[in-house]
């Protein structure tokens, strides 16, 4: 986590609750519209009603925002603080919107030593491709395979992808292992906290920051 995108984030977060705060409606509007919301349209017009809904909606959104930021800082915290944080943070925010609040705090990777073997990935199935399409033939002896490239995933390891997260990717595996049958809640929980163990060199400490390129190696079996 960096101090200054930690201060850049709270001070934006800190501006934003001023604005609202600075456009909300007198409580008497507010009190008119759970009230009665047609005797309001009916005597002070439509565009009254919409402006007190679209500062609702702003507010329970900015609120939303606040909350995934204080529980994303609260993962990077060791101990059950943190592990009750990221349980927390999985319920409460799409994949999406965790990856966002990471990044807004600062707990992401460095970008350029994470993408790299993002771009080396995806060169690698173009040159098979290549590869393939020289015809029979051709006499030339094939080329020696470059010591520093990554070898091929096995079946059930998986190469991340933008907008996966890991519980997507540990609810597909346990999907493929019974033959299609749906896994319980539990048991994806299960599976996530052993695709984390297996994987922790690469993912880091917290579960719900995954970063495209990066190979996760299935677990044993349960």
């Amino acid at each position: 986590m960096t101090v200054r995108r930690w201060a850049t984030t709270t001070l934006a977060m800190a501006g934003t609750g001023v604005l609202l705060a600075l456009l909300a409606p007198d409580r008497a509007l507010v009190d008119a519209v759970l009230a009665g919301p047609q005797q309001l349209v009916d005597t002070r017009g439509s565009d009254v009603l919409v402006v007190v809904l679209a500062w609702v909606l702003a507010a329970a959104c900015w609120a939303w925002g606040l909350l995934g930021l204080v529980l994303t800082g609260l993962t990077a915290v060791p101990g059950v603080a943190g592990r009750v944080a990221a349980v927390a943070l999985l319920v409460l925010l799409p994949a999406g919107a965790r990856r966002a609040a990471a990044v807004a705090v600062g707990l992401s990777l460095a970008t350029g030593a994470v993408l790299l073997p993002a771009g080396v990935a995806s060169a690698t199935p173009v040159a098979t491709a290549i590869a393939d399409a020289v015809p029979d033939w051709s006499t030339a002896d094939p080329p020696a395979p470059v010591p520093d490239w990554p070898t091929a995933p096995s079946a059930e390891d998986h190469v991340v992808l933008r907008g996966d997260c890991l519980w997507d990717v540990a609810e597909a595996w346990l999907t493929a292992r019974s033959g299609g049958t749906p896994p319980t809640t539990g048991s994806v929980a299960a599976a996530v906290a052993a695709w984390h163990q297996a994987n922790a060199d690469v993912i880091g400490p917290d579960p719900d920051v995954l970063l495209p390129g990066q190979v996760l190696t299935a677990p044993p079996a349960p």
